[in-house]
């Protein structure tokens, strides 16, 4: 028969990714483990104590005081057999208990405890995965208040464990970014180097760079392809060093006028109208900003309602935390439901978007929240989408 529970902990207790030899949980978890059980003894004022996982075959000790950390079965292990338990245990003596009086970490096989305490260790999702222990081979008794306090460094313990598995998962976040910048870097940089290229040939020649028209044009068209570049590399780097910023004062308005160049041809292609109110200066990193603002317009100028010519307006307006900033236009809009999904990785808003990759939201909110802003999408007034984000003050 399958111990249900005990695949629980299981599975519970490798989602933690605690336990393992040559384990390094880094940013100082084991340090926080060690510091919660060396109070716990203290508190009790007893020699030694231990946090205890207890999968479905055997108890670690991921964290000592009086004692060399160690792994036992978990037919052997004394808190194994409190795990179903109501509550927390307070033994005066272990001999005299009937749950414990033929252990052998009573009976002297492997220790000779008497008095013995412990607290489970429950998961927010409810599962117990093992104890927060005390211990002595003298009996004695704790005071209410010392058992609080256990229960109190129980609790503790697994918030350590939820930090522990909360930053992994991050890491992991960015080792799967920076994989994936590795990989589109070929395809992104590849096209623009070749486009680079083309434009340096052509620009080589008299008649096209004297000529009244064309020459204006062949000259914006490198400055696009310069700007390109450097925010492709500055993405890319993002993505690979896991958010880094380079802050400064930013002026919105020119960023603006920025993407709105680099846009022209599009706009003029689709005759869309753009309309941009009052844009203030905030604290932020310049390149990144204008990925996300470039984005929200792109998306607006992609996607119209019926073919008609886009109309979008850029604005901002001052809120408690910063400025929020929104482009704002009138075409098909994204359901309720789908409003927060589409910021995920290779989501699409509706079937329309078959020219788009679908990577551009999910990577705007990854910068936005390495500004501590916010990003969302709301219905504009013109029954449009209005793409919006938040810029926290940072002076």
């Amino acid at each position: 028969m399958t111990d249900l529970q005990g695949v629980a902990r299981t599975e519970a207790i490798a989602d933690y990714g605690v336990i393992g030899t040559g384990r390094d949980t880094g940013g100082g978890f084991d340090e926080d483990l060690q510091g919660l059980v060396e109070i716990a003894a203290q508190v009790c004022g007893v020699p030694q104590a231990a946090i205890n996982l207890i999968d479905h075959r055997e108890q670690h000790q991921v964290a000592t005081v009086g004692l060399e950390p160690s792994v036992c079965s978990t037919e052997d292990s004394m808190c194994a057999t409190i795990l179903s338990s109501p509550g927390p245990v307070h033994v005066r003596d272990a001999r005299e208990d009937s749950r414990f009086a033929s252990n052998p970490f009573v009976t002297g096989a492997i220790a000779r405890v008497r008095f013995y305490a412990a607290s489970q260790l429950r998961t927010p999702a409810g599962v117990v995965i093992g104890t927060l222990c005390v211990f002595d081979e003298e009996p004695r008794e704790l005071t209410a208040q010392q058992r609080r306090s256990l229960d109190i460094l129980a609790r503790q313990v697994v918030d350590v464990l939820e930090l522990l598995r909360t930053s992994r998962e991050l890491r992991r976040s960015n080792d799967e970014l920076a994989h994936f910048a590795g990989q589109v870097s070929h395809d992104l940089l590849n096209p623009l180097t070749a486009l680079t290229g083309f434009l340096e040939v052509v620009g080589e020649q008299p008649a096209v760079t004297q000529d009244p028209v064309a020459g204006p044009y062949l000259g914006r068209a490198a400055q696009s392809a310069d700007r390109m570049r450097l925010l492709v590399d500055d993405l890319l780097d993002y993505a690979r060093l896991g958010g880094r910023l380079r802050l400064e004062r930013v002026d919105l308005a020119a960023v603006c006028a920025d993407v709105l160049e680099d846009l022209s041809a599009r706009v003029a292609r689709t005759g869309a109208t753009v309309e941009v109110d009052a844009l203030p200066t905030v604290t932020a990193d310049r390149v990144q900003v204008q990925a996300v603002l470039q984005n929200l317009v792109a998306n607006a100028l992609k996607f119209r309602r019926d073919d008609q010519p886009a109309r979008i307006r850029v604005g901002a307006v001052r809120v408690a935390s910063g400025w929020r900033v929104a482009v704002d236009d009138a075409g098909p809009g994204v359901p309720e439901h789908l409003r927060e999904k589409v910021f995920g990785l290779l989501e699409r808003g509706s079937a329309v978007a078959e020219e788009g990759a679908g990577i551009g939201l999910s990577t705007c909110r990854r910068i936005i929240d390495a500004h501590g802003g916010r990003i969302g999408l709301d219905a504009s007034t013109d029954g449009g989408t209005s793409a919006w984000f938040v810029l926290p003050d940072r002076d």
